[in-house]
Parts: C-alpha cells; sequence; structure tokens
C-alpha cells in the first residue's frame, strides 16, 4: 500500500497544478461531525503499525504514578484499550496536570507527564491509571482503520482549548469559546451571543443543515435560536439520508450524535462510557450514504472529536503563539487567555479528491510560523472554500487551513469504497439507565427545558446528580 505524507507542495506539484488545471475547488458540501473524548493516541495511535508515517505510539510511551518520584511505578501505553468506564478527568484543571504534571504551566514544551498521575488521583486502585495509558487495535476499530488508509489522517490536530467538551464544541463552529474554560449551565442555557461560521454561511447566500438525532448541542449557540434558522434542523432519522439521496444537503452540514444512552437506542458519540462500536456504526452510515449520494463527487467529509477526555497522547500541546479569539480572558481562578491549545484529538478528513493514505501533519508555517490544526480550522477552510469574507475572531485567521488536501488532483477517484467494515461490540449487555449522567447531558437535558419554556436555571441539580433513567419519566 503506497502512503503519501502532506508536509508541503514540492516545486514540481506547483508546476503540475497551474499547467494541468486541477480544479481549485472542487467542495460544495462540507459535512462536519464531531464525536467526544478520546485521544489521539487512545484511537488512532496504534494505526502507526499500519502506515510508519503515522506520529503515532510504539509501546515506549509511559508516565509515573507520581511526577515527583524518581521511583515511580511506570504505566507503559498498551494497545489493549476495550470497554471504558467510568469517564476519566478533563476539566481545565485535570487537564493541566496531565500536560504539565503539576500547576506549573511554564515548561515548553509540555512533558505530557501527568496522566497516570491525575488518573489515579480519581482512582487509587490503578484502573484508571491503565485506562488512559492504553489505545485500540486497528481492528477493533474497523472503521476508522479503513478510512486511514483510504483517505486523510491529521496527526497534529489539537483541540482548540485546554478544557471540558462544550468549550471546545462552541470553538468548533466560532473560533471562540465566548470566554468559557469550563461547562457553564446558565450560559449555556442561556446560549452564547457570538457570530457562528452558521452566520457567515447563511450571510453569504449559502445554506446550512444540521441533522440531530437526540438534542441538537449546536443550540448552545443563541444565534442559532433565530427563527429564521427554524428549518435548518433536521432530524437525521427521517431527513439525513432522504436529503443525501436527492442531493440536497446543505452546503455546510453537520451531524449530531445520540448523546444519551436509552434502553432502545444506546448513545453513538464515543464518549465514555459509551460503547465505541456504537460510533463506529454511525460513522460507517454516515460515509455509506455521502458515498452513495449524487453529492459524493463534491463532499468533504471530516470527522474530528471535541477533546481528549483525559487519555494520554504523547505529542506536547503548543503552548506558545497561539493567538486569544477575541481578547476575552477566562474566570477566576485561572484567568486563562487562551493562548495555548488542549491536547491530540483524533481528525480524519474524506473526499474522493484526497489521495489515497495521506497524513497531513501540520499546516507547516501557513498562515502563521505558530499556526496549527485546531478546531478552528474548520471555519477557516470553510471560508477559503466558499469564498466568504471574513473569519470570525482572531483564532481562526491564525489556524491552519486544509483545502490543499482537495487539490492535488485533476479529478476525483472512482475507488473509494462504497462500504465500510462492520464493527463488533465492545461493551457486554446494554446501557446503564441508573449510571450518573455526565456534565454534558445534564446541560443537554437543560436546554431542552430551556427551549420548551420551563426556568430551571436556579433549580437544575448539580453534576453527576441525575441517573440517565430520569430522561424517560415524566417531566424529566
Amino acid at each position: 500500500m503506497c502512503f503519501q505524507r502532506l508536509n508541503h507542495f514540492p516545486l514540481f506539484l506547483t508546476f503540475f497544478l497551474l499547467f494541468h488545471h486541477a480544479t481549485p475547488n472542487p467542495i460544495k458540501t462540507v459535512v462536519v461531525m464531531v464525536m467526544e473524548n478520546r485521544s489521539f493516541d487512545h484511537m488512532l495511535g496504534w494505526m502507526k503499525r499500519l502506515n510508519p508515517a503515522i506520529n503515532g505510539v510504539t509501546g515506549s510511551e509511559s508516565n509515573p504514578l507520581s511526577v515527583t518520584d524518581p521511583n515511580s511505578k511506570r504505566f507503559f501505553f498498551k494497545d489493549q484499550a476495550h470497554y471504558v468506564d467510568p469517564d476519566p478527568g478533563h476539566s481545565f484543571q485535570a487537564i493541566r496536570e496531565q500536560i504539565f504534571g503539576s500547576n506549573d504551566t511554564s515548561a515548553n514544551p509540555p512533558p505530557m507527564n501527568g496522566f497516570a498521575q491525575q488518573a489515579f488521583s480519581m482512582d487509587n486502585t490503578s484502573h484508571m491509571s491503565e485506562n488512559v495509558m492504553n489505545g485500540f487495535l486497528p481492528d477493533l476499530l474497523p472503521v476508522y482503520k479503513t478510512l486511514v488508509s483510504e483517505f486523510a489522517v491529521f496527526d497534529r490536530w489539537f483541540a482548540s482549548v485546554p478544557a471540558s467538551t462544550q468549550p471546545n464544541r462552541l470553538f468548533v463552529h466560532s473560533a471562540t469559546s465566548g470566554g468559557a474554560t469550563s461547562n457553564v449551565a446558565a450560559k449555556l442555557a442561556a446560549g452564547y451571543p457570538q457570530q457562528t461560521i452558521f452566520d457567515s454561511v447563511y450571510d453569504a447566500g449559502l445554506d446550512f443543515g444540521i441533522y440531530y438525532q437526540n438534542i441538537p448541542a449546536t443550540l448552545f449557540y443563541r444565534n442559532l435560536r433565530k427563527l429564521k434558522y427554524v428549518l435548518k434542523f433536521h432530524s437525521y432519522d427521517l431527513s439525513f439520508k432522504l436529503h443525501a439521496k436527492e442531493g440536497k444537503l446543505p452546503s455546510y452540514t453537520v451531524m449530531e450524535q445520540r448523546y444519551m444512552d436509552t434502553k432502545l437506542i444506546p448513545a453513538n458519540d464515543d464518549h465514555p462510557s459509551h460503547d465505541v462500536y456504537q460510533g463506529q456504526m454511525f460513522v460507517k452510515e454516515v460515509y455509506e450514504t455521502l458515498r452513495a449520494s449524487p453529492q459524493w463527487n463534491q463532499t468533504l467529509f471530516l470527522i474530528t472529536y471535541d477533546e481528549h477526555g483525559g487519555f494520554y497522547d504523547h505529542v506536547p500541546t503548543p503552548a506558545r503563539g497561539v493567538p486569544s479569539p477575541d481578547g476575552i480572558v477566562g474566570p477566576e481562578p485561572f484567568n486563562f487567555t487562551f493562548n495555548r491549545l488542549g491536547v491530540r484529538v483524533p481528525t480524519i478528513a474524506i473526499s474522493p479528491w484526497i489521495q489515497k493514505g495521506t497524513v497531513v501533519h501540520g499546516p507547516n508555517g501557513s498562515p502563521t510560523p505558530t499556526s496549527e490544526y485546531e478546531h478552528s480550522s474548520i471555519s477557516a477552510t470553510v471560508k477559503k472554500l466558499f469564498n466568504l469574507p471574513s473569519f470570525l475572531t482572531n483564532r481562526d485567521a491564525w489556524a491552519g487551513t486544509f483545502e490543499g488536501i482537495v487539490q492535488t488532483r485533476t479529478e476525483p477517484r472512482t475507488n473509494c469504497p462504497e462500504k465500510l467494515p462492520t464493527p463488533v461490540k465492545i461493551r457486554e449487555g446494554g446501557p446503564n439507565e441508573d449510571a450518573q449522567m455526565s456534565e454534558f447531558q445534564q446541560e443537554l437535558i437543560q436546554l431542552a427545558a430551556v427551549l420548551k419554556g420551563d426556568n430551571i436555571l436556579t433549580s437544575f441539580p448539580g453534576k453527576d446528580a441525575i441517573p440517565h433513567s430520569q430522561i424517560n419519566k415524566p417531566g424529566a
């Protein structure tokens, strides 16, 4: 199998593009899927065995149980990841310890040596330390194994902020979290007011659509609650396959997963303790639907993860040269200035215009010497692909863009697989209906209540207070 490194365009390729009339922008439909809480090494690190060009793992990577003890037990990174429960730590404080090993954030590059230590502080049986220092064998993730081999994998794509789910999800479509470094329930329910890429696409006369399964997390953007956008939200089960078959997918299409486990339909967002089998099945279904669509030859499908979820990654997070999106400083006690990124996350780009086996290592000094791929790269790339008039913030103006991966061919590939392998279930048994809800799930329930008109901002229970079984109870 032949693999390609996409480090930079060599001189001969530049002349090829100039004189052989490669299509400058064949993409008319961008499809974005943001999965939950897994690091690159945890999900894709062992893909290095399939393609040595990928900056993955070898098994020599390790973390001490105690960073300050030179004789500490060490946890080496293994290939035995399986079903993960409970959820590892991924708060702003936890991530700081994972990256730097302590509260001192002066190291550059960060040592990435505090994952096992931080996990042990949550579970002193070493069970969680072993979980966070483990990755999936490629055969357990056959959908990703095929996509990585057939299309493009980014091995230097970072979360936008070293924080939890919602700050990073806010960055995905707006290139800022509005100053959020944690999941602030009241602000999420009220909605964050910043301009989004949805607004930019709409104002340019293009269309966007959000295909949701439970509750659309994109409604944490206040602007998307406007009446003019109400018809942009579609039921995934009722509309996605139909729209794809008819060639009617919008220019900017967002897929939203099932974030909730229920007795009949399990979650498919990959958030622990959800089975990654369900996530693989969801990706498979979306890919095969797009592959069969008449829009396939003009589509770019991007899969990424909001943040690393507490799982180990060996690549140091960029800690210098990262611009604040908008000058907003995070709340006390950290007063974060948004001058460093989060941990590396899995990211895969899919299109018939992408050369088979592409590995994208980084933007290599473009548009600035310190630019990196991170979630703001999505809005930055969409701006370029659709010729939108302006960036959203300083951050997406700085972020690397990846339109180049669909501009190296004169015609689309015809050998892209029509079907992907079917994965095998990993979790034994069904969803745990009595498990405590995650913070994200609680916020989605609160969002649904607020949109319905119920004011529960002052009475909503704290974190880890609501069991899954409450979802189906009257009034919940």
